[in-house]
């Protein structure tokens, strides 16, 4: 009750005997491929995330679409909720997993998030694991109560530690990506991936939407007296960011590779995970 939550504790399980069997299978993780695998059905991951762009989702439930089936591992599940960090096989191969979490804050990375990331990443590093990061953030937490957390020095430790990393990383952006905790989610480079892909509800942006409009706009909106025009004037910003932000415009402009249907996801996290072996 006390060291889970913490972060002291990365796997909490019932007895000795479930104890040894999960080291087992963790110490597995870093032992190769494993020859027996059976995968889910990709089609499950189209509906997956919400069309409804402000409806949470479980990223638990993305990570099991991708994964061979029972093979997912999820460390520190009570810490840091605004990552999912996890190791898992994917057609065998091990693979770490390190995904926002849009259940909690929506996504937005707050200090022990971020402390929990830059500690994963670093792990994933002398493990010599393939990272796959799962990007769903508007960012990271703002205001006096998250900085009263810590969280400009945590934030530098996840930029720091991803920028370390050496092992292949593969990041697939399932809705929002916006501003510097997108940056974070790439290391720093999108194009310094093995590759960096969008689902169709993915979106880019230099922060939420709304509240662009509104500290941008904000003397042209308080200039409009009609609270109704105003409104419709504030729509049609954000409509437009909306626009200028899809994933179809922003692989034109090279920030990602590809906008692929999320059925296609476990396959081309194959194809990279083979291609960083024969690298």
């Amino acid at each position: 009750s006390m060291q889970a939550p913490n972060g002291v504790l990365d796997l909490v399980v019932e007895d000795e005997a479930e104890a040894v069997a999960a080291v087992k299978t963790l110490l597995a993780f870093v032992q190769g491929p494993a020859a027996d695998w059976t995968a889910p059905d990709p089609r499950m991951l189209r509906h997956v995330v919400p069309q409804e762009p402000r409806r949470a989702y479980r990223m638990q439930d993305l990570v099991a679409g991708l994964a061979d089936e029972g093979s997912v591992v999820v460390l520190r599940e009570e810490y840091g909720l605004a990552f999912l960090t996890a190791f898992a096989r994917i057609e065998g191969r091990p693979v770490a997993i390190l995904a926002n979490n849009p259940e909690h804050l929506g996504g937005a990375i707050d200090a022990a998030g971020a402390a929990k990331a830059a500690e994963f990443a670093a792990l994933v590093e002398k493990l010599r694991l393939p990272l796959l990061k799962l990007c769903d953030t508007p960012g990271f937490m703002v205001g006096p109560a998250a900085e009263a957390e810590g969280l400009v020095r945590q934030a530098g430790r996840l930029f720091a530690e991803c920028a370390k990393l050496t092992v292949p990383q593969f990041t697939v952006v399932t809705r929002k990506a916006y501003g510097l905790g997108a940056l974070a989610m790439v290391s720093g480079d999108a194009h310094g991936q093995g590759f960096t892909i969008a689902w169709p509800t993915g979106h880019f942006g230099k922060m939420g939407l709304e509240g662009q409009v509104r500290l941008g706009h904000r003397q042209e909106l308080a200039a409009i007296e009609d609270p109704v025009a105003r409104q419709a004037r504030e729509r049609e910003l954000i409509d437009a960011l909306h626009h200028r932000g899809s994933p179809q415009n922003a692989a034109a402009f090279l920030s990602v590779d590809e906008v692929i249907d999320p059925a296609e996801t476990r396959a081309w996290i194959v194809s990279g995970l083979h291609a960083a072996t024969r690298a």
